[in-house]
């Protein structure tokens, strides 16, 4: 065996597990169903697709003016706290939507947030009758769109930065008016940027099960839980999982035909920066009143929302083990980050040594995982290793394997893996593409070994990389809902899967405490992150 099978055939192993859910539920598209696929045919899958597209479009539209508008304003233009703007919007991802649901429904309900402001401001009356009721369809739309607008606000911001204030001023010099500039030459220009950050919105807004699940919409995700879980049906569920597959894969292929435009290298001589312009008056105010709202209700209102919770029930403190529930969420991030981005290095220094073509597309099929939705994941990964415990105990008398991976922090961490490897393999591999292949041949003419060129040269360069990517990988974690539901240990709980049961058995006040604590963490993760993020360099 030569050097080079060593890294081929590694990766071949881990794209094969990562490529698992996808084997499995295409797989399944042969299976036998029950009778109530048949019946889900002919009275409620209609309803799931209706709704899950309905719920995309809006959402599309609410993120792409959002993430547009606040990129634009922050990025040409110079007004008070533009600069603190900048940073402030992306900590909606500390918001996971399930979460921002909690927050609509005690702001909007009877007798809820709304109703004691306006008790405490104006006196007793019956002010339910005019309060909003923002629920169903239009809260879960609201909830996903706060939540998930950061994806084209961060792309957007950076695409803007990239463009030279040379096309502007032709544009002026052509007579066009600011109105014309912004939709003639910089929205034309951020197009490969905006479709990228509405093409992963829309994989998760598909993707999510928390939210609507509390809104008690029907959708795709919600039909595989549900098949699953309230009748038993894998095959069932693993059916759903193929159509909703085929739009997220849709998706997935479209946000990567769009970043075939995205570079890499600093812009050249002739590139000539951006230069803020400086707003007053009337035109500084609504700069800061766009951009205040957006943060304010996309941030400041859910975590508002659950700081009043916690401290006017403040007996969850001991009713809840919030120590053990940090505790579990603590080593579920530690582990997977830790062994995610240690393989993630092992494979592309691997495919960089090796140069084999096979390995490069063999690899570049296993980020695939990320496309995948974490409720599609956790099922596959159930019906997997159901039918893999089956197999060894007919033929091998081997009864144990179902409980190794299925139930145990094994089987969340492997499944973290498969769900997060394509956002650390990638990261990694955009910082290996600028180390010259020159650096590694000076170093093995000095007499450096390849083990040693890698833990003395290329890690040293990819350090500051590798910290941000295992911080990304943290803060999706610490929000995972439907994987952690699913897979975890019994009695094993984390912020997100305590923050929903409490929610789904109409405890509000008790989900704030542990909602409380994941936006925390979230918001120090990205605090930190955002420094690298939001970088005019990156």
């Amino acid at each position: 065996m030569t050097k080079y099978n060593i890294w081929f055939f590694s990766s071949f192993f881990i794209a094969l597990i990562v490529a698992l859910p996808i084997i499995t539920v295409f797989s399944s598209f042969f299976y036998e169903t029950s009778n109530y696929y048949n019946v889900l045919k002919e009275t409620f899958l209609f309803d799931y697709i209706f709704n899950s597209l309905l719920i995309l479009i809006f959402v599309i539209l609410i993120t792409f003016l959002l993430g547009v508008l606040s990129a634009y304003f922050v990025a040409f233009y110079e007004f008070p706290f533009s600069n603190f703007f900048s940073w402030t919007l992306i900590l909606a991802f500390a918001v996971p939507g399930y979460i921002y649901a909690f927050s609509i429904i005690a702001f909007f309900e009877n007798y809820g947030t709304a109703f004691s402001i306006l008790t405490y401001f104006f006196g007793e009356n019956n002010y339910n009758t005019f309060i909003p009721k923002i629920d169903g369809i239009a809260g879960a739309i609201l909830a996903i769109s706060f939540s998930l607008f950061p994806y084209v606000y961060v792309l957007t911001r950076a695409s803007f930065h990239y463009q030279s204030n040379n096309y502007i001023e032709v544009g002026k010099n052509l007579g066009l008016s600011e109105k014309e500039t912004f939709f003639k030459i910089i929205l034309p220009s951020a197009r490969p940027a905006i479709i990228a950050g509405l093409a992963l919105v829309s994989m998760e807004c598909l993707s999510d099960f928390g939210t609507v699940s509390f809104f008690s919409v029907n959708t795709l995700t919600t039909g595989i839980y549900n098949s699953w879980l309230s009748f038993d049906d894998l095959n069932t569920a693993n059916q759903i999982s193929f159509i909703l597959l085929l739009f997220i894969l849709f998706l997935f292929s479209i946000e990567i035909y769009s970043r075939r435009e995205a570079r890499y290298h600093q812009p050249g001589r002739g590139f000539k920066p951006i230069t803020k312009i400086k707003l007053s008056g009337k035109k500084a105010l609504l700069a800061f009143v766009v951009c205040f709202l957006i943060l304010f209700l996309s941030f400041l209102f859910p975590l508002s929302q659950m700081i009043y919770w916690t401290i006017k029930f403040p007996k969850y403190f001991q009713d809840i083990d919030i120590i053990n529930i940090n505790l579990n969420t603590l080593i579920l991030v530690l582990i997977a980050s830790l062994s995610i981005v240690i393989i993630s290095l092992f494979i592309n220094y691997g495919s960089r040594i090796s140069k084999s073509k096979i390995l490069n597309y063999i690899t570049n099929f296993s980020v695939s995982g990320y496309a995948i939705p974490g409720v599609i994941l956790a099922v596959a990964f159930i019906t997997f290793f159901s039918n893999l415990s089956d197999f060894f105990s007919e033929n091998l008398n081997l009864n144990s394997t179902k409980s190794i991976f299925i139930g145990s922090v094994l089987g969340l961490i492997l499944a973290y893996f498969i769900r997060f490897f394509s956002l650390s393999f990638n990261g990694i591999k955009s910082s290996y593409e600028k180390i010259n292949n020159s650096i590694d041949e000076s170093a093995y003419l000095l007499g450096y070994s390849k083990i040693k060129t890698f833990l003395t040269i290329h890690i040293p360069y990819l350090r500051t990389n590798i910290i941000l990517i295992m911080l990304l990988i943290s803060l999706e974690v610490i929000k995972e809902l439907p994987i952690t539901l699913i897979l975890r240990p019994f009695n094993f709980e984390t912020f997100a899967t305590q923050a929903y049961i409490y929610a789904s058995q109409d405890l509000l006040e008790a989900a704030a405490l542990p909602s409380l604590f994941l936006i925390f963490w979230s918001t120090i993760l990205i605090v930190i992150s955002s420094r690298y993020i939001l970088s005019k360099k990156n």
